[in-house]
């Protein structure tokens, strides 16, 4: 099985979601804030997760800071924002052929689990 596991190697919750995951052989691990997201890479995420906003976190320290909620953001703007800092990608992300896998809530987790391990 080949796939990409997106996500911060200083976030607990990605790595508890690894140890769930138990990922197999052939799922390559990228450390978001060692080897942020190309274009290519967010672009074939963007176009598997339908937009560029449902990659976005909208928890993350940044957004609050620059006060980013009290604006009209558009697809362009999340797009810039996700290639310009790394906190900006809801984590963890598992992409697994045409198969994208966004964030940690509970069901999302369990939904990749059951695609990894049939």
């Amino acid at each position: 099985m080949k796939g990409t596991f997106f996500y911060l190697s200083t976030c607990d919750t990605c790595k508890r979601i690894i140890g769930e995951l138990n990922l197999p052989q052939g799922i390559t691990l990228q450390d978001i804030k060692t080897k942020p997201l190309s274009e290519a890479q967010l672009l074939q995420l963007k176009t598997l997760a339908g937009s560029y906003e449902a990659l976005f976190s909208k928890r993350a320290r940044m957004y609050k800071e620059r006060n980013l909620k009290d604006k009209k953001l558009t697809e362009s703007d999340y797009r810039k924002l996700l290639l310009e800092h790394y906190t900006f990608l809801k984590r963890p992300v598992l992409l697994i052929g045409d198969k994208v896998f966004i964030g940690n809530a509970k069901k999302t987790v369990a939904e990749a689990r059951e695609t990894l391990h049939p």
